[in-house]
């Protein structure tokens, strides 16, 4: 899988309407919750990319500090159904995560998680910050991964 990552200017209209697609598939459709996915938030971002031959099959959201959280974030992760046991989520979350210490060093990153998927993403260094909630009536958990200095 390779990794793209733009601004919402940079993207094209299929590239657009695929990630919209993907996110309705995943988000409204297989988890029965009818949201409004469309949330003013998508010209803020950057968004991550992950295509194989298929095209896209893997994206996440990423927001500077402020644009969404008081620090930086990533959200609507996901992964198509057919690409799902391959590695691409760990994958393209890492490269988000690398996305972000490059472009704003020294910054943790916080992330409204499913709880389901806690181990998921502690497996990437987030740790959890608050007590389970509903959104969209899913439990959620707000994380964090803390910035830690590199060793020279």
């Amino acid at each position: 899988m390779e990794i793209a990552i733009k601004s919402f200017k940079k993207l094209s209209k299929q590239e657009l309407y695929r990630i919209l697609q993907l996110r309705n598939e995943i988000f409204i459709v297989e988890q029965n919750c009818p949201y409004l996915d469309l949330d003013n938030l998508d010209e803020k971002a950057y968004h991550a990319l992950g295509i194989d031959a298929s095209g896209i099959c893997a994206y996440t959201r990423i927001f500077k500090a402020g644009d969404y959280f008081e620090e930086p974030s990533i959200g609507r992760v996901a992964v198509s159904e057919d690409c799902r046991g391959r590695g691409f989520g760990k994958e393209i979350m890492q490269a988000s995560v690398d996305y972000i210490d490059a472009k704003w060093p020294m910054q943790n990153i916080v992330i409204s998680a499913q709880l389901y998927l806690k181990k998921f993403y502690q497996e990437l260094g987030f740790e959890t910050i608050e007590e389970e909630y509903l959104e969209d009536d899913i439990p959620h958990i707000k994380m964090k991964r803390r910035w830690i200095p590199q060793s020279p």
